[in-house]
């Protein structure tokens, strides 16, 4: 299987630092309340500071507003880094997807033909030799092979896979490093492990952890309290 790009890979970066900027808009800023009011405040003070108000100490506010843009930015840049890896993973399974090549077994003696793997209608057999893929998922119904399974797994110790038994079962996209089994498609066209890892990676956004939400809220509550202090000191100082 291809491997994904790197996390800070040029890649990845460059479309990054674009999306980082894009994400500045007010709507999508309002889905972090804490970025969203440092990015008002840091609004404000640019503003001021371009008006020339008389009442700000120009090298220091010059400073506390570039820290502020500094840490919007940071989170939007972290957030859409973490976006294009997860887009990056998805072309990565798409890649080797369209890579994929069956032998596909005619049924007459050892002959075979190679078809693409998205053409592999459930039930069929194909061929799987040292050195190839396992075009679909399925199960070895003749043969005993070595097989790496690093591609999903992340195990880097090859498995045996061989006829009957509960080790015949193999996954599209591992690679048999030894010997040749045969291999019945179990899987229907576009339902295979590749489809619903795509679809995964391409569709489920990632739910907060408990310590994340208590963080979150955590942060929420100290960001108004903060804001109630700010607002009423004017008062209390006059």
């Amino acid at each position: 299987m291809t491997t994904p790009t790197s996390m800070f890979s040029p890649a990845l970066v460059g479309p990054a630092m674009r999306d980082a900027v894009r994400k500045l808009n007010p709507r999508e800023l309002m889905r972090n309340p804490v970025m969203f009011t440092t990015a008002c405040v840091a609004l404000l003070l640019t503003v001021l500071l371009a008006l020339g108000d008389p009442g700000l100490s120009l090298g220091f506010e010059i400073q506390l507003v570039a820290w502020l843009w500094l840490t919007v930015l940071f989170g939007t840049f972290a957030e859409a880094l973490a976006e294009g890896r997860g887009r990056a993973q998805a072309a990565s399974l798409r890649a080797t997807k369209a890579e994929l090549r069956a032998k596909l077994m005619l049924g007459v003696g050892e002959t075979y033909e190679i078809v693409a793997a998205s053409q592999l209608e459930k039930g069929e057999i194909v061929l799987v030799e040292t050195g190839d893929l396992i075009p679909a998922d399925g199960e070895v119904i003749e043969g005993v092979a070595s097989v790496n399974e690093a591609a999903i797994t992340g195990e880097s110790a090859p498995v045996i896979r061989e006829a009957g038994g509960d080790r015949s079962a193999v996954t599209a996209g591992t690679r048999v490093i030894s010997d040749r089994v045969k291999v019945r498609v179990t899987a229907e066209p576009g339902q295979g492990f590749l489809d619903r890892m795509i679809a995964l990676v391409e569709g489920a956004e990632r739910r907060k952890t408990p310590n994340e939400i208590a963080l979150t809220i955590l942060l929420v509550g100290l960001t108004i309290i903060f804001l109630i202090a700010v607002a009423t000191i004017p008062g209390f100082a006059s």
